[in-house]
């Protein structure tokens, strides 16, 4: 059976932000391209649908958020995004806090009205955590940061849920992620560029792969034709896991999977907030989603809320994000060197190069491969 029908110049395997922005830019370069995907959707995990009015998020909140002027302004040629600002509320047993770290997390932590008093508060548990040198790991990084106090109640517990295992384990660069400021201000994020798209994310697929171009074939598994394809195809871009590319060779990577329960609500307000981390290790679920505060659409008097559950991922399940610990590095490592050796396969995205990309980090990444793909 053929599978390249058309004559097409690229396989592109995956539907997500990256494989769909090649695509996107190989047709105006006059290059025709097949998108194969696994899922039943375009849009990989920033796919949203509507319910009740409301742009639901199909797999946890997608705030974009970027100081790359190139990327924000890339991505709004695709749809209209509003000004929305990621103001996250932490609950632990019943105690809110305000993240990320800030003035207002340290007032109600310590009652501490300054930020040399806040500083000092910090400085005072880093030292009576022996922490003098480097950080060895996530749990040390994380009391040099922002003390023990915060680590215990807002880190500790999140953290290992979210990656299953002990903070003790984990690299410390996973915390540099957050924001530590001492100042009054509960902006999730420092980027400049920020918001969510008014009609869903969905909307930039369906506007990005508007082509007569680019074909896109869903419900489909690269692997059912893995031979085939290499063989039908002079170019594929693959966003899927490497290490599934070369059959585990080297050994399994590890990664984290996210399971997702959402309910409705009679009422048009439920938690108050669009997102609310619950961080005690305890509750199973990492953060409840109320998706109508992210755009303020909706019908009257209903609400959709998520609440998201890490898990152990094995090959049943969606890998979401790879465990960049030392020694899954290294197996990386091995698959990269292989991968560099294919003339005829381009691997990218989150997947593709097992790394924990933000959405703007996946989109820079496309464009620099387009540039070396056809050329400024």
């Amino acid at each position: 059976m053929k599978l390249n029908t058309r004559d097409y110049d690229y396989l592109i395997v995956g539907a997500g932000p990256y494989g769909s922005i090649f695509a996107h830019e190989a047709a105006k370069h006059g290059k025709r391209s097949l998108i194969i995907e696994k899922r039943s959707h375009v849009g990989g995990n920033m796919y949203t649908h509507k319910e009740h009015g409301i742009n639901v998020h199909d797999f946890g909140a997608h705030i974009f958020h970027t100081d790359n002027k190139e990327v924000w302004d890339y991505v709004n040629q695709f749809t209209e995004f509003n000004g929305y600002i990621n103001q996250v509320v932490a609950n632990y047993e019943g105690e809110l806090y305000n993240l990320p770290f800030n003035m207002n997390t340290f007032y109600q932590m310590w009652g501490v009205k300054t930020p040399a008093e806040a500083a000092a508060k910090i400085e005072e548990q880093r030292q009576a955590a022996g922490i003098t040198a480097a950080p060895k790991n996530l749990e040390e990084q994380a009391i040099s940061l922002i003390g023990t106090d915060i680590y215990e109640k807002l880190i500790k517990g999140y953290t290992e849920k979210q990656w299953g295992r002990s903070a003790t384990e984990l690299p410390s660069f996973i915390i540099r992620r957050l924001p530590v400021r001492y100042t009054f201000d509960n902006n999730y994020f420092n980027h400049r560029y920020q918001g969510v798209p008014v009609d869903g994310y969905t909307a930039i697929f369906d506007n990005m792969l508007d082509s007569d171009l680019i074909d896109v074939q869903t419900d489909v598994d690269f692997f059912d034709n893995k031979d085939t394809y290499l063989e039908e195809f002079p170019r594929i871009v693959y966003t899927g896991m490497i290490d599934r590319f070369f059959d585990y060779k080297h050994g399994e990577l590890e990664y984290r999977s996210v399971r997702f329960e959402s309910e409705t609500f009679d009422t048009d307000n439920k938690q108050g907030n669009a997102v609310i981390n619950y961080t005690e290790r305890d509750v199973p679920f990492t953060r409840v989603m109320e998706w109508r505060h992210f755009d303020q659409k909706g019908d009257d008097n209903v609400t959709v809320i998520t609440s998201e559950f890490p898990q152990d991922w094995d090959r049943t399940k969606e890998a979401y994000y790879p465990v960049n610990d030392h020694k899954n590095s290294e197996i990386f490592k091995k698959y990269r060197k292989e991968a560099d050796n294919l003339d005829n396969v381009i691997m990218g995205g989150r997947l593709g190069n097992y790394q924990y990309y933000d959405m703007d980090q996946v989109f820079n990444a496309a464009l620099k491969e387009v540039q070396k793909e056809f050329g400024k």
